[in-house]
Formats: C-alpha cells, sequence, structure tokens
C-alpha cells in the first residue's frame, strides 16, 4: 500500500438516536413557520443538527457513571471539588465558581470588574461576551489582526492579537479606562481561528506593564492547544494537555462553557487565581445563579463537567475531532465552495458574502443561505454576519461586520463522515445554483441578541 493510511475515530458507538428525514415540501413548511430563522426551528424537522456545538456532544460512558455520582447537597456538595480539583489539574487555575453556563460566567466577570466608561479590547467579538460587557458600562474595541477579517487569508493563527492596536488604545485611553483584555481561544466570529502561545505570552507581557488583566474566553481551549502543537514551531512534540497548560499560563481568569470543550450538555464555569476576585464572584453567584458550591448546576453535572475536562485533552480525541471539521472544509473548497481558511477547529464557515455575492448585505445573505440549505437538505446551520452583530447601542445602525458568514457547527462525537459527506453533497449544490437565491427581509426584531428570535420573510 502506498500513500497515506486512513484513521477512524477513537472510540466505538453504544447507542444510536433515530433521526428522522423530512421532504423538500415540509422543510419549506417548517422554515416559513420559523420566519426563515433557523433558530426558531423544532429539532424534530432537524435531519443533521450543525446549528452549535454547544450542549450537544455525546458524553462517554465514563460521564454518564460519573453522573451517578452526584451529590445533590445544596451547599459544600463533594461533586464541586471533584470540579475544581479537575480545573486546578487541567486548567491551572486554583480557584473556581460554577455556572450554568458560560454566559453566566460572562455575566459574573463583567459586573465585577467593568466600571462604567470603561473599555473590553478583544480578538473579535462574541455575541454574548459583548453584551454582558456593554451592559455593564463597557466599549468593546476589535484588537484581533486584519487577516482574521479575510476569509481567503490562509495565515496560521489569524486569532492574535494585533499588539499595536492594543498598544495605540492603551496610549489614547490609559490603562486604567481599560477593565481587562478580553481574548477568545479559538475564536468563534473568526471562523474558530487560533491564537499562537507566542502571541498571548506578549500580551501576557504588554497587559504586566500596564498593570492589565487578561481574561480569557477558554471555550474552545483545546482546539485551540491541538493547532498550536500542529502549526506553531517547537510544539510538536508537546501534548495537547501540556500546550493547554501553558495557555492558561497567560491568563488571570478564564470563563468556560463547559458545553463545548467539556463534552457536557450544560454548565460552565469562572476560574480566577485572585481571591479577592472569587470573594466577589462568590458573592454574586448567590444572586444569580445559586450556591458558590452549585451554581446553578445538579451534582451529577458537575461530576460529568469533571471528567470531561480530563477526556477533552486526549490526543487522540482531539485530533480526530479537528480532522472531521477539516473532513467536510476540505470537501467544499475542492468544489470551490467559499469558506472561511485555513478551517477552524469547531466549524467551517461559509462566506456568504462571496457565495451569494448577488446579494446586499442589509438582503442578510447568510440568514437567506442558512435557510435555504435547511430547506435543500434539512441541515440546520446558523448565521453569522450582519443579523449576529446587532446594532450599534448609540446610533441604531446596523453593525454591518466585514465577515458574513454561516457556520457549520460539528458536534463532538455525534455525527460520522457520512453525515458531512451528506452536507457537503447539499452546499456543493446550492452554491451551483446560487443565483437563483433570493434576500430576506426582517419582520420582527427584538433589543438585543436579535438572531436568536428574529424573524424574516423572503423577499
Amino acid at each position: 500500500m502506498t500513500g497515506r493510511r486512513r484513521t477512524a475515530e477513537p472510540y466505538r458507538i453504544k447507542m444510536v438516536e433515530p433521526l428522522r428525514v423530512t421532504t423538500p415540501e415540509q422543510r419549506a413548511t417548517a422554515m416559513a413557520e420559523a420566519g426563515w430563522n433557523t433558530f426558531l426551528l423544532r429539532s424534530d424537522d432537524v435531519y443533521i443538527d450543525l446549528l452549535t456545538d454547544s450542549g450537544t456532544s455525546a458524553m462517554s460512558d465514563r460521564q454518564w457513571s460519573a453522573l451517578m455520582m452526584g451529590d445533590e447537597a445544596y451547599a459544600g456538595s463533594r461533586s464541586f471539588f471533584a470540579l475544581e480539583r479537575a480545573v486546578q489539574e487541567v486548567y491551572g487555575f486554583p480557584y473556581v465558581v460554577p455556572t450554568h453556563q458560560g454566559r453566566g460566567a460572562e455575566h459574573l466577570i463583567s459586573q465585577i470588574l467593568i466600571k462604567d466608561g470603561q473599555y473590553t479590547p478583544g480578538n473579535m467579538y462574541f455575541t454574548t461576551t459583548r453584551l454582558h460587557q456593554e451592559l455593564a458600562g463597557a466599549q468593546f474595541v476589535d484588537i484581533i489582526v486584519d487577516e482574521a477579517h479575510d476569509t481567503t487569508d490562509r495565515s496560521p493563527f489569524k486569532g492574535n492579537v494585533d499588539l499595536l492596536k492594543l498598544e495605540h488604545l492603551i496610549d489614547e485611553v490609559g490603562p486604567a479606562q481599560i477593565a481587562y483584555v478580553s481574548l477568545a481561544v479559538t475564536v468563534n466570529m473568526a471562523g474558530g481561528q487560533p491564537v499562537s502561545l507566542a502571541n498571548l505570552r506578549a500580551v501576557q507581557d504588554l497587559c504586566r506593564l500596564h498593570g492589565i488583566l487578561v481574561w480569557g474566553d477558554a471555550t474552545r481551549c483545546a482546539e485551540n492547544a491541538y493547532f498550536i502543537q500542529q502549526r506553531e514551531p517547537g510544539y510538536a512534540d508537546h501534548s495537547v494537555a501540556d500546550i493547554l497548560r501553558q495557555t492558561m499560563d497567560c491568563f488571570d481568569g478564564i470563563t468556560m462553557s463547559s458545553k463545548k470543550d467539556n463534552l457536557v450538555n450544560i454548565g460552565g464555569f469562572l476560574a480566577m487565581r485572585d481571591e479577592a476576585i472569587l470573594q466577589r464572584a462568590r458573592e454574586l453567584v448567590v444572586v444569580y445563579e445559586g450556591m458558590p458550591t452549585y451554581g446553578g448546576l445538579a451534582g451529577r453535572d458537575m461530576e460529568a463537567i469533571a471528567v470531561g475536562i480530563h477526556e477533552m485533552v486526549d490526543d487522540a480525541y482531539i485530533a480526530d475531532r479537528v480532522r472531521q471539521v477539516d473532513y467536510l472544509g476540505q470537501q467544499l473548497l475542492d468544489a470551490g465552495v467559499p469558506i472561511m481558511e485555513p478551517v477552524g477547529g469547531h466549524a467551517v464557515f461559509l462566506d456568504a458574502r462571496r457565495f451569494l455575492s448577488h446579494l446586499d448585505q442589509e438582503q442578510f445573505p447568510a440568514q437567506t443561505l442558512a435557510g435555504h440549505l435547511y430547506v435543500d437538505s434539512g441541515v440546520r446551520s446558523m448565521e453569522r454576519g450582519i443579523v449576529s452583530a446587532g446594532r450599534d447601542p448609540k446610533t441604531g445602525a446596523n453593525r454591518t461586520p466585514k465577515l458574513e458568514l454561516v457556520r457549520l457547527t460539528i458536534p463532538r462525537r455525534v455525527y460520522t463522515d457520512r453525515h458531512m459527506d451528506v452536507v457537503a453533497d447539499s452546499v456543493i449544490d446550492l452554491y451551483e445554483r446560487r443565483e437563483s437565491i433570493s434576500g430576506l427581509e426582517m419582520l420582527y426584531e427584538p433589543p438585543s441578541l436579535r438572531f436568536f428570535t428574529a424573524r424574516f420573510a423572503t423577499l
């Protein structure tokens, strides 16, 4: 045999969940009833659900076993201490406060660290993160490298911070006006693009010089660690676990949505090194989430998270997880479909601006493409463009991001490569008849996070 040997998933399947296959007519009706918003579809009407990787992963036999060990004590739960140990061992933070999911942690740290009128620079916004920061009185400033806004640029670390942009902001407003630097690893809105360790350390050094905290969104940090192992010189022989720990050493604290890397269906946490921040977080979590030793979670959830934290840094698992995402992406690239390059760690992002180049951005090309993908094949995806960007709170005008993307998000350990083939065939077919696709108009818009519940109609 010549050439590269094929590999298989580093797990076997014990249980299956039947999927419902619908007709195009049924899907067209469902899409119209949902107001052309894939978030408003019933899951029973979806064949392959790539809406999100949040809480949609398959848990392992060890995680299911851990559920039975849950200590549901209201205070001092044994399961909290299992979670705390896992965070200390893998992430390296001494203190942890559990929350019901990642946005609970975002809310806590925004309330603790932000003073009205301050700035929160970050490597591209994320929807809920920015909203919590704005509600606390901060103004987000994008300091990501320019390459992140170009879907055709194949730079290996398009999630990196532009240090000149950060230095300029510090010089302009002063260190005291920066609540903290907010960094995501990987960067979701940039297509799951990673951040290099060299860049993280440079940001850490600059912030230490000015007395500024560096806070991380560690939601997909295991995937970021894998990309460092594969792409950054000097780390090929390091384990993902070792690289992740070095990555976390660059942060003063993190918010975590355990529904992603930690391989569970619900949960999150706030972790930190400063005991004063811990004390304030424990005070606020009681108000908004629950006791500091459960934070809105059942004991069984914390047990499953503790196991998932260790499973996420298994080298064989994370390599296969990223490989499957790349498998879908390469099929689309080979067919000439415009996507965010290079392929990220958790999703393939269709470049709707180039895919539907005949549509104006105010006609919501990414929202349009996500809707037509569902009608064509029953594949549910998510818009990440002008709808997700929302409106400027001062002017009320639509924010018009450079990136207009449709996110095909791959749940962990859930679908096979055959499912990815179905997705690829549908996207390629749509691309071949893209000129026949018309845009949308917005009929209903909520005041915040409109992409969740807004409703549209075809033009």
